[in-house]
Parts: C-alpha cells; structure tokens; sequence
C-alpha cells in the first residue's frame, strides 16, 4: 500500500465525530515533526486545532482541512462498519474517507516529500487543521485565523482539502463559497378548538401569505461568479399531534445562501420589512455562518489549473456551489482561496469512500501546486 493509503487508513480508524479529534491531529504532528515541522496545537473550547509551519517568512501557503467527521448514522446500514477501514475493489470504504481523511493524507504526503526534496524551500508551508469544521465551526478555523492575525501572520495562499470533484480528480474546483444565514422564526397565534376558529387564532393560517411571499421574492439575480441568492424551508412544525386543536404556535426554520450581491445584514432587514407588513405576533432569531467569499484570480488558481491540466489532461471548472467551508474564515484575510479534493458523490452519506488510486493522484497533484509556489530559486516545478 503507498504511504497516503496508509495514512488514510489509520486516520478513518480514529472516530473523530466533531469536535472530538480522537487524536487524529497526533499522528499528523508526529510525522511532521519528523521533518522540522515547528508544531503549534491549539485548543480552544472542545476543539483541537493544530497550527505546523516549516520554513521562515514570506510567501505563506496554506494547506487547510479537519480531522472531525458527521455521525455516521445507523451502523446497520453500513455495508463495512464506519470506522474500521476497508479496502474492497480498489475503493476505500470509511467515515471521512472523502470528507475529508483522504485529502488529509495527501495533502500531509505531499508535504513531506516536498520538504524532504526541497528542505531550503523559498517562504513557509503550513498545515491548519481543526476537529470544528462540521460541527458549530466556533472554536476551530476561525479562532486559529484570530490567534494568527493578532501577532501579525498574514496567508497569502490556502489550499482547502474539501472535495470538490464531481464526476473526475480535479474536474472542479472551488474558488469561493456563497454566505449562509439561517433564521428561526415564531408565529405566536391563540389556541383552540378547531370547531370555534372565532376563539383562536391560526398561526398556520396568518404565516400561509408570508411564505408564498417569501418564496416567490427575487432576492437578486447572481453574477458571472455566484448563482441568485436562494431561500429555502428546512423546518415547519404546530399543533400538538391532536386533529381539533388550532396550534398556539408555528415555528419555522429557514436558510439563504447568498451571493456577494447581498450583504446578511440586507436580507435581515428585507425579510423584517416583509414580516411587519402583517398583522401578526412573531420572534426571529438570527444565525450567520459566514459571508461569501471569491478569489477571482491570482498565483493560487493558476497554478492550481496548470498542475491540473498538467496531470489530468483537462482544464477544471471554477465554482462557487455547495455548502459552506472554513475558507469562509480564511478568505476575509485577504488570502487567496482555492478547494480541491475528491470526489463528493458519497459526502456524509452511508457507506462514505473513496477510490484509492485518486489518494496517490490527488498526494501527487498537491505536491505539484506546492513546488509551484514555493520552488527554491533556481528549482524548476515538476
């Protein structure tokens, strides 16, 4: 088995399910610091984190991820059981084996051999890793950018692990994500029997025109980098289970994901104008998961492409779909953004894996973006 497959391996045996890191981070660190990595753990909260540089000043590139990963449902349904690793016709059966154990493993393979081939290498390599990334996202990513701008590191470029791909290695990369805003909404009405609607008053009933309304609103068309800003339900829940009872409350959970056409603080106050104009009694609780962000051009994106074009035979496609990512963290310090990884076809779902020929490609292909951007002087990239 190459190097990455076992250290995918040893890492999907671990239940890491977030925040807990189930000392992934170790294994990680004791590897590193076997090639002068100056290693940084950093524990905030529940979370560990881990901050490992190697090399001194400027240009900083980043390669970022998480060692947590979501529940993994019921083990019954598992065709191998989640967290003892199985290798079965050239695929790579785990939780995290995609999101994201395996971009994990490359990425830490690429660095040693690039450091091991380079050691005198121009500006520093980092590796940023968090056990908060599918969880709540608080004491993670974002608290380790904080400790590192108050004493003054700036990122020029980061790498995240995410899985980007779709249908082959490389086909697609992130180059941004769009915001996500999340709203818990009340509608306080009066309960009562069904059979005397005079006497209550039908929460269900007064939010009914407010929906349509939201639904139907054309919150803005998007750019050439950002789909429309979208608004979806995720939740509805009233009434107490009974057929003649007019619930006293209907709670309503719904999220957008915007474009950097809309600020959050826009669309708090638009869907506020919206709510007031009807006559009713309601609560809104508000929670931002962070802004858009985009890296619309730059080093990290060229030579993301090239190493690409170079490796696989074909351009990737740039985009800005899909969930949130800790680069909604990075981005704001004026670092360039770029997510590559796996497939994603099997994400947080039963029976999560990944093709072990793309671990050894994708280890390769990282690689390749590092020598690109922190060549020695004189050293031509592979």
């Amino acid at each position: 088995m190459s190097t990455t497959l076992d250290l995918a391996i040893e890492l999907i045996s671990r239940p890491s399910v977030t925040p807990n890191d189930a000392g992934c981070q170790r294994v990680i660190a004791d590897r590193l610091a076997a090639l002068g990595f100056t290693l940084e753990p950093l524990r905030f909260g529940e979370t560990d984190n881990l901050w490992a540089t190697h090399g001194q000043g400027v240009p900083l590139l980043v390669c970022a991820g998480h060692t947590d990963v979501v529940p993994p449902g019921p083990l019954e349904a598992w065709r191998f059981p989640p967290f003892t690793p199985v290798l079965h016709e050239g695929i790579l059966y785990g939780r995290g084996a995609a999101d994201m154990k395996g971009s994990l493993a490359a990425m830490v393979t690429a660095c040693e051999r690039f450091v091991s081939e380079h050691p005198a290498h121009r500006g520093t390599i980092a590796l940023l890793l968090t056990s908060d990334e599918e969880g709540n996202a608080t004491d993670g990513t974002v608290k380790v950018i904080q400790h590192l701008q108050k004493r003054g590191e700036q990122i020029d470029w980061c790498l995240v692990g995410e899985p980007s791909s779709v249908a082959r290695l490389g086909d697609v990369i992130k180059t941004g994500r769009r915001g996500s805003l999340t709203g818990a909404l009340t509608i306080h009405g009066v309960q009562g029997h069904v059979a005397y609607p005079q006497l209550a008053d039908n929460p269900i009933h007064r939010f009914a025109p407010v929906l349509l309304r939201l639904i139907q609103t054309e919150w803005d068309r998007g750019n050439s980098f950002f789909p429309p800003t979208s608004f979806q339900i995720s939740n509805l829940n009233a009434g107490t289970g009974a057929d003649n009872v007019i619930p006293g409350e209907l709670t309503v959970l719904f999220n957008f994901r915007n474009s950097t056409e809309l600020t959050y603080t826009q669309i708090q106050s638009w869907v506020t104008t919206i709510l007031e104009e009807y006559s009713f009694k309601y609560s809104l609780e508000w929670r931002h998961s962070g802004g858009p962000f985009l890296t619309s051009g730059g080093e990290l994106i060229a030579a993301v492409q090239q190493v690409i074009v170079d490796s696989c035979g074909y351009e990737p496609q740039l985009s800005t779909a899909g969930g949130t990512s800790d680069g909604r963290f990075i981005a704001p310090t004026g670092a360039q953004v770029v997510e590559l990884g796996p497939l994603n076809a099997t994400i947080h779902k039963i029976n999560e894996c990944v093709d072990i020929q793309e671990l050894d490609k994708l280890s390769e292909i990282y690689q390749k973006i590092i020598e690109r951007l922190l060549k020695p002087a004189g050293i031509t990239p592979l």
